[in-house]
C-alpha cells in the first residue's frame, strides 16, 4: 500500500467548495486509474482553508504513474479554487 497526501490551501472560505470538487470530479478520474484503492478528504475545522487529500494506491508505481499521467490535469481542475502541495508518503 502506498499513500499520496496533497495538501492544499483553498482560496478564502472555498474548503467546501474544494472538498465537493474532489470528490465529483477528481474521484472518479482517480477511479479509472490502475492501482487505485480509495481517497479521503478532510477540511480542517481549527484552519478553515486547508484541506487534505490522502489517495491510496496498491504500490508506489501505481502512484508515480498517475502522477506522471493524470496529476496535471486534476490540478487544472482544481486551480481556481485553491493551490496544492503533493507528499508522496
Amino acid at each position: 500500500m502506498f499513500t499520496r497526501a496533497v495538501e492544499l490551501t483553498s482560496k478564502s472560505g472555498k474548503s467546501r467548495d474544494l472538498s465537493n470538487a474532489i470528490n465529483e470530479q477528481v474521484v472518479p478520474i482517480l477511479k479509472k486509474q490502475a492501482g487505485f484503492v480509495d481517497e479521503i478528504v478532510l477540511v480542517s475545522d481549527a484552519e478553515r482553508d486547508r484541506v487534505l487529500a490522502l489517495s491510496f494506491w496498491k504500490t508506489r508505481e501505481d502512484a508515480d504513474r498517475y502522477h506522471q499521467e493524470q496529476y496535471n490535469t486534476v490540478r487544472e481542475k482544481l486551480q481556481h479554487l485553491s493551490m496544492s502541495r503533493s507528499y508522496p508518503c
